[in-house]
């Protein structure tokens, strides 16, 4: 047996405990890179996505949705303008004169050679010009309404239009045979109803012209055409 010396014992252990720790420092530690080998996994990778596009936003796609349905661009409120409202209609000046812009009036009998003659007067009241044209309407009515006679009858004429500034008139001569001497059967009115041409509503007038013929032989009451003035 070969003796060693305590000193070389001692020496040969702290180059081991050195070998050992040596060794475990080159298997590596958490502190160290990873010497493992890289790892190869099989598959197909996706495709790459474009992201320089802008993305659609939901109004453009339904927008382009109804494009492709209807044909049509969709319409936008704004820039909608209202239709514009026509101004009512008024009476123009020299048109017709109704019933409502009219006064009517009865002129003193002009008698002659058995005929009894009363101008009908109608005068414009209102504050425009309009024109009268033709034949008055006209008929006797007793103190209840009722007519009394035929409606007269229209005398041969010539119609000419008759053009009325405010406060102007035009007339009609209303002529029947003194009854007296007709021996007409007579009736005295309350009043003479009178119509202007081609209006419906007639304006009414106290009559004071005495009898007047509504049945039997030569009871005819007359009307001529629409002149301008107030009388012959």
């Amino acid at each position: 047996m070969v003796y060693t010396p305590r000193s070389a014992r001692h020496g040969a252990l702290l180059v081991g405990t050195v070998t050992v720790l040596g060794l475990l420092t080159a298997c590596g530690n958490g502190n160290g890179a990873d010497s493992s080998p890289p790892v190869t996994v099989s598959g197909t990778a996706a495709p790459a996505t474009d992201t320089s596009k802008s993305p659609v936003s939901a109004t453009s796609a339904d927008n382009d949705a109804a494009t492709a349905s209807t044909g049509a661009a969709p319409s936008s409120a704004a820039g909608t303008t209202a239709p514009s409202k026509r101004a009512p209609a008024t009476a123009a000046a020299g048109s017709r004169c109704h019933t409502s812009e009219l006064r009517a009036s009865v002129g003193r009998n002009d008698p002659g050679a058995g005929q009894e003659n009363f101008p009908v007067v109608l005068t414009n009241k209102s504050a425009r010009t309009c024109t009268l044209r033709g034949y008055p309407g006209a008929a006797f009515v007793n103190g209840s309404g009722t007519q009394l006679g035929p409606d007269p009858r229209r005398e041969a004429g010539s119609p000419v239009t008759v053009t009325l500034k405010p406060g102007q008139s035009a007339w009609a001569g209303l002529t029947f045979s003194n009854p007296g001497i007709s021996g007409a059967k007579t009736a005295t009115p309350a009043a003479l109803l009178v119509t202007p041409p081609d209006e419906r509503d007639h304006l009414k007038v106290p009559w004071s012209g005495g009898q007047v013929p509504v049945s039997g032989n030569a009871s005819s009451v007359r009307l001529t055409v629409l002149s301008p003035g107030t009388g012959p």
